[in-house]
């Protein structure tokens, strides 16, 4: 079996970046080539009228959303650990995570939410988070205020294994001008790996847990240094 080292890493910055650093303590070599950038859309100030609550589906919806208001009273659910340390540090003091991806938030919301909350997110979020809430005490009021676009880059020329954290990256990798080569793509979910299953990789992994720390989980260990 081929050893990784050289890991690509798709996923957006500012992330990116803290991605590379990981990897790098970890003993890997982190080839940095976004898919994806984020644009804030331009946004009002946020309404917060019948607004009982704030959900969050990911660290960027959290950032962007904190430079449009200074408002912290209302509670927050955010889909993950990650997710509830950002909107945390953004000054956010009630904050529950759900620990895991959006469907485990639709049943967080449910079981503790009530009224209307207010999901800032991205222009095409990942899942339908008002339909897993039909028929719930609870209702999202969607507010886009990023968009992942695609960066256009294409596939370096030499990598081991790849990560791709989300199903909008995993699709621009599909349409990325270069070949699997025989690596290893490590997904952040089940969603995210489908669309990879037309490339032939020599493996595809996805990670037991939608969060990061597990995905480097899945790469394992690099080799030792000779």
């Amino acid at each position: 079996m081929t050893a990784i080292r050289r890991v690509w890493v798709t996923r957006a910055e500012p992330g990116a970046r803290r991605t590379a650093a990981r990897l790098e303590a970890m003993g890997f070599e982190p080839i940095v080539a976004p898919l994806l950038r984020i644009e804030r859309l331009a946004v009002e100030t946020p309404d917060f009228d019948g607004v009982d609550a704030l959900a969050f589906t990911s660290v960027n919806g959290v950032e962007i959303f904190a430079d449009l208001t200074d408002r912290r009273d209302r509670p927050v659910f955010a889909v993950g650990d990650r997710t509830a340390e950002a909107a945390r540090a953004a000054g956010f003091d009630d904050v529950r995570s759900a620990g895991g991806a959006i469907g485990d938030l639709a049943d967080l919301l449910r079981a503790k939410a009530r009224g209307v909350v207010l999901v800032p997110g991205a222009q095409e979020p990942a899942g339908d988070i008002g339909a897993l809430l039909a028929g719930a005490a609870v209702a999202a009021r969607l507010l886009p205020v990023y968009a992942a676009m695609g960066t256009g880059a294409t596939t370096p020329d030499a990598f081991d294994a790849v990560l791709i954290h989300s199903p909008r990256a995993a699709r621009a990798l599909t349409a990325t001008s270069g070949q699997a080569r025989n690596a290893v793509a490590v997904a952040i979910s089940g969603a995210t790996a489908a669309p990879l299953k037309v490339l032939p990789w020599r493996e595809i992994r996805v990670a037991a847990h939608p969060d990061e720390n597990a995905m480097m989980s899945a790469l394992g260990n690099p080799p030792r240094a000779v």
